[in-house]
């Protein structure tokens, strides 16, 4: 029950927080007070007098969760556990069990163990469902339930989780986790060097330079720098990262807002590592933010050779406010801009469709722009590479076994059926393959395409209006010609499903490491990269060099 206490007093602080945050926008100060008048009004209204007990606290939640959605999706209220984990993906550094990990249901589902870290040394796997942290159920436990790995460094927690229908149980002990910005880096050839970026922590210009000078040293003449899956991070970092390959006083990036404050140009500055050696790009479509700055920039300056698909197109730029009792706004102030004048924005959250999704540039109205040597490139949203590879963009097919977990569920039970593989590379063959299909019917895989889900939704309309007796025999009928259509795009997708089970099988038995050992002489992106690297005539033909 809340106390007439609470209402009593939260009300004015709430009124007071909201009107002075209306005294910042002095031009439209009364159109502020007025809707925060109205707000407190109805909000002390319907507490005062709803039929049932409310909950404060939750329905404030509500009301900001309600206001910041019909902005864009990076405009978010962070309470007090979300500030926490905001620092923690900023630094790179936490104490906890050192491990991926999802919400599913009543279930904590283990994604990826790393090497080493906590989760790994109490024997956890990719596939284990955790249920049971201490003394708390999940099937219990409806917050944020990561929370619960939360701790002092040493702090011991029980853990009880099912493994192929097996109830176990294991003790974690707490540990620092450190979060690489440069998981892996090693050499392709006696020539050329590979780093892998994923994220920009405030380590990454750090680990990337190490890297950078640490191949230079083992005789690298070439760089392959791999952003692919890299969701971003912090701005300064992308202009220090850019800094490496390019020289002191360079313009990286340029944010624009409405408001004159937020407008700024960023510059390297410093000294470079190396603006000569020759530089290759990898990026796809989780290439977000961060990355986009890095591809772009040193597209636009035709420093680097961009190879892979377009970027997500992440050109908002967030700023986090803190606001009262632990909690922080973080706001969208401005948007970025490459040193060509691009806007990376890829979609438009001021001009919505009658569906309320954020509407996206029409290819043909893509604004021309050049780089520093005349090339031309486009806005439009992302980085559309200067080498555009058909084998970076999933199949819709494919997407929906990714997002359904059927890929991660089949290499789960392929893991358990094969415990001694160590270190070998997985043929996956052709009758693996149809196991692989055999598995996705006895678990009644559901790939929830566009064309299943509306299917599914018409059957539903219909049993609400009680007519779906009538269509029973032609919704079966279409649901099995969906079923052979979807097992023909399995066979027709099956070199793309067959490399991502690969990639999967292999991080089970040999991390994360593993894999980009194994990228070294088999991703197809690299190989193009390689390539373009070797020659030198192509590579300079692409920079107008």
């Amino acid at each position: 029950m809340t106390s007439p206490f609470k209402k009593k007093f939260i009300l004015p602080v709430l009124a007071s927080a909201f009107l002075f945050v209306g005294v910042s926008f002095k031009d439209d100060f009364f159109e502020i007070a007025k809707q925060v008048e109205i707000f407190t009004t109805l909000f002390k209204e319907l507490n005062n007098n709803y039929v049932d007990e409310t909950n404060p606290g939750d329905l404030m939640d509500k009301a900001i969760k309600g206001m910041l959605v019909s902005l864009d999706p990076y405009t978010v209220y962070f309470n007090e556990q979300d500030v926490v984990k905001f620092k923690i993906n900023n630094t790179g550094e936490y104490t906890g069990i050192g491990a991926l990990i999802t919400r599913k249901e009543d279930k904590l589902i283990i994604r990826e163990p790393y090497k080493n870290f906590p989760a790994d040394k109490a024997g956890l796997k990719a596939g284990d469902e955790v249920i049971q942290i201490g003394d708390v159920l999940l099937s219990d436990f409806k917050d944020d339930a990561s929370q619960l790995f939360r701790g002092a460094k040493n702090t011991k927690i029980d853990v009880k989780y099912i493994r192929q229908g097996k109830t176990n149980t294991t003790q974690i002990v707490l540990d620092e986790v450190e979060i690489k910005s440069v998981p892996f880096y090693g050499k392709i050839d006696e020539k050329t060097g590979y780093i892998v970026l994923a994220r920009f922590n405030q380590k990454a210009s750090f680990e990337t330079k190490q890297a950078l000078e640490q191949l230079k040293k083992e005789g690298a003449e070439r760089i392959v720098l791999d952003l692919r899956g890299n969701p971003g991070g912090l701005l300064n970092e992308a202009v220090n990262i850019c800094n490496l390959f390019v020289p002191k006083n360079e313009i990286i990036v340029t944010t624009k807002s409405k408001i004159e404050k937020h407008n700024n140009t960023y510059k390297t500055s410093k000294e470079p590592v190396d603006t000569e050696i020759p530089l290759a790009i990898l990026v796809n479509g989780s290439s977000a933010s961060a990355s986009e700055i890095v591809s772009g920039a040193l597209q636009d300056l035709d420093r680097a050779v961009v190879i892979g698909s377009r970027s997500f197109g992440k050109g908002l730029v967030q700023r986090p406010v803190d606001l009262t009792y632990g909690t922080q706004l973080k706001v969208t102030i401005s948007r970025y801009y490459t040193p060509s004048g691009r806007c990376i924005q890829a979609l438009d959250y001021s001009h919505k469709d009658k569906n309320g999704i954020a509407t996206k540039t029409d290819a043909k109205n893509y604004n021309a722009f050049k780089t520093r040597k005349g090339r031309t490139v486009y806005d439009g949203g992302g980085i559309q590479p200067d080498i555009e590879l058909e084998e970076t963009k999933l199949s819709p097919i494919t997407a929906a076994l990714v997002k359904n977990d059927g890929i991660f569920n089949y290499v789960t039970a392929y893991y358990y059926k094969n415990p001694n593989l160590g270190n070998q590379i997985p043929n996956f063959s052709d009758s693996d393959f149809l196991d692989f299909k055999q598995f996705l019917k006895t678990q009644k895989f559901s790939f929830d395409t566009d064309t299943e889900l509306a299917l599914k939704n018409t059957l539903a309309v219909a049993k609400k209006e009680k007519v779906d007796e009538n269509i029973s025999a032609e919704y079966q009928q279409l649901l099995t010609a969906l079923q052979k259509s979807e097992e023909k795009l399995l066979d027709k997708n099956q070199k793309e499903i067959k490399n991502l089970i690969t990639d999967e099988i292999i991080k089970r038995y040999q991390y994360q490491e593993g894999l980009y050992q194994y990228y070294l002489k088999n991703n197809s992106e690299i190989k193009k990269a390689v390539n373009v690297l070797n020659n030198s005539a192509e590579y300079k033909s692409i920079l107008k060099m």
